[in-house]
């Protein structure tokens, strides 16, 4: 589940575009502005799997490259980027796994120079409140698709409020992570994303 979650978003940080680069505005580069303006993030998150299972836990972002995905108690998994790495880490077996955070699946989210133009375009909608991006790689069909919804709320940097994101794989498996009490640009220490290592031998993060 985990490793398929992390994968489908990986498109996010893929060289290849949807289509010609074209300058970036109207909605694309209202979001644009939104992520290059938050520094840091915290939420409560809400993740469900296609079988519907759902877990939660709190989200917490510092740019550039730092994120952490910390469950609810008694899921021993635990997602951390640390500005070189993001790293999937499932204590109940010990495993670790580490992607570079050029190839990660957040890219979009905690790279601020970015240009999303090159990955996402809006998705047409009847709700104008509503922001949809889609973002794709074609040349990459295992990389699934992401679809991030954004939410237009004036108290919220640039005027957008992140509400959540879908990812759907090459194998259509759809996950579905919902945000909620967004706080943006409060002070995040980096001691926020180390975490214990749970391999013998190895050193503490």
């Amino acid at each position: 589940m985990f490793p398929r979650f992390l994968s489908a978003l990986a498109l996010l940080a893929a060289p290849a575009a949807i289509a010609a680069p074209a300058p970036v505005s109207g909605d694309l580069a209202l979001v644009q502005q939104h992520l290059q303006s938050v520094e840091t993030m915290t939420a409560a998150f809400s993740q469900t799997d296609r079988a519907g299972k759902v877990l939660t836990g709190t989200l917490t972002l510092k740019k550039p490259g730092k994120i952490r995905f910390q469950y609810q108690q008694g899921v021993p998994i635990l997602i951390v980027g640390d500005g070189k790495a993001l790293t999937f880490i499932d204590y109940s077996v010990k495993q670790v796994q580490r992607w570079p955070i050029g190839n990660s699946p957040l890219g979009i989210l905690l790279d601020p120079s970015r240009d999303i133009s090159k990955v996402a375009r809006v998705v047409p909608g009847g709700d104008a409140r509503i922001v949809s991006i889609d973002a794709a790689d074609p040349r990459h069909p295992e990389y699934g698709r992401i679809n991030m919804i954004f939410v237009r709320d004036a108290s919220a940097p640039s005027g957008l409020m992140l509400q959540g994101w879908i990812t759907l794989d090459s194998q259509n498996n759809r996950t579905t992570v919902r945000l909620s009490n967004q706080r943006f640009n409060a002070p995040v220490s980096d001691g926020a994303f180390r975490f214990n290592d749970p391999r013998p031998n190895s050193h503490k993060n």
